[in-house]
């Protein structure tokens, strides 16, 4: 027998307009879209909050925050794995890419910890069926790090990969081009002056030791293979143009306008951190989201270390930046799902899968209220 879910008097973000409107969901898919209120029996009235698709995050370091919850305090890693799925489909992200890291500078040594429990546990989540949210594998390679290769290498040909991030936290490089920056970033995780000097040599000159056959062999094993691939914190239009000419074709998290626009210039796809939008700007003291957007210069969001940021950046967007809610929400839903080759999601549509977020209003806020993956009510 088929599973048939009708949701009324709603207001329903398509593609190309918001409509108060019917929707019908039939076993994993959305089988109808009718304008109107529908009056079949077991109708479910919606009370004119709105409904857009689930959000497709590319990049969340969600994970991390439930594994080290405090300083010194690690949690089981399993555990922290459902609970970071149920705080991302809790605030309507029904398609994740974990981003995990591999390779180590010196300062992120538990990271490495995190990427190897966390392929396990997906494995291990996703085949016993207890995920609320598709999970898949976004790989951040540092590039600079003398073992990111043999911690890509075992995993490189895992299915749940969808992506890969070519990552420099080197002092002196993209976001911490400002050393002055870094060197206080250092102090306040309690490194001494002397340590972090010290350090930074040593990372400077191993990064002119690998930076360059590490970033060539990781391009060599992705190649052809129908992976995505990004670029990470371009600072420069040298090194936009560089990644370009690498057949990198996303541009994520530029720090600058010169980058964004220099992405879009060569045909790339340009990624900002929701949170920038939210919060009125960057942490780091980067280029403004918002500034982003009205240049053209950005095609998608990510959550980065804020799940909940995605639906609020879109609907803030809409309010403040002179998009429309249709283009907003797109910028976490349907953009982001194509990057990556999802395109049975992401948009209200006839046959896609009924990945839905409720969201009702308070003020300006949008609260999500219900979750639907693939048409089972999750939240």
């Amino acid at each position: 027998m088929t599973a048939e879910t009708v949701l009324t008097n709603a207001i329903l973000v398509l593609p190309d307009e918001v409509v108060r409107g019917t929707i019908v969901i039939r076993d994993t898919r959305i089988a109808e879209i009718q304008p109107g209120r529908s009056a079949a029996a077991g109708a479910v009235d919606l009370g004119g909050d709105t409904v857009m698709p689930g959000v497709v995050d590319l990049h969340t370091d969600n994970l991390e925050r439930q594994v080290q919850p405090r300083s010194l305090a690690r949690w089981p890693s399993r555990s922290a794995m459902v609970a970071h799925d149920a705080q991302c489909a809790a605030a309507g992200v029904t398609t994740i890419l974990d981003a995990l890291c591999l390779g180590d500078l010196g300062f992120d040594k538990d990271r490495i910890q995190t990427f190897k429990d966390g392929v396990v546990d997906l494995d291990a989540l996703c085949e016993a069926g207890l995920l609320k949210s598709d999970h898949y594998l976004h790989l951040r390679c540092e590039v600079p790090a003398t073992d990111v290769l043999e911690l890509f290498d075992p995993v490189a040909d895992h299915r749940l990969v969808r992506m890969i991030s070519l990552m420099d936290h080197s002092p002196g490089v993209g976001q911490y081009a400002n050393l002055d920056f870094y060197r206080d970033l250092r102090r306040r995780g309690g490194l001494d002056d002397e340590t972090i000097e010290r350090r930074m040599r040593e990372m400077q000159e191993q990064r002119a030791r690998t930076r360059d056959p590490n970033r060539r062999a990781l391009l060599d094993r992705v190649r052809d293979r129908g992976i995505a691939v990004a670029s990470h914190d371009d600072r420069t239009v040298e090194e936009v143009a560089e990644n370009a000419t690498d057949g990198i074709r996303i541009s994520e998290f530029p720090v600058t306008m010169e980058a964004a626009r220099a992405a879009k210039q060569a045909g790339m796809q340009v990624i900002a951190g929701a949170p920038n939008i939210v919060r009125g700007g960057s942490h780091s003291g980067n280029v403004a989201a918002a500034d982003l957007v009205r240049a053209k210069a950005v095609d998608a969001f990510a959550s980065d270390y804020v799940p909940p940021s995605l639906i609020e950046a879109a609907f803030q967007c809409a309010r403040d930046v002179g998009i429309t809610l249709p283009q907003a929400v797109a910028m976490v839903t349907d953009q982001p799902a194509r990057m990556v080759g999802l395109t049975d999601r992401g948009r209200l549509e006839p046959g896609l899968r009924a990945d839905l977020v409720r969201i009702r209003l308070l003020g300006a806020l949008p609260v999500v209220r219900q979750v639907w993956h693939a048409g089972e009510r999750v939240i």
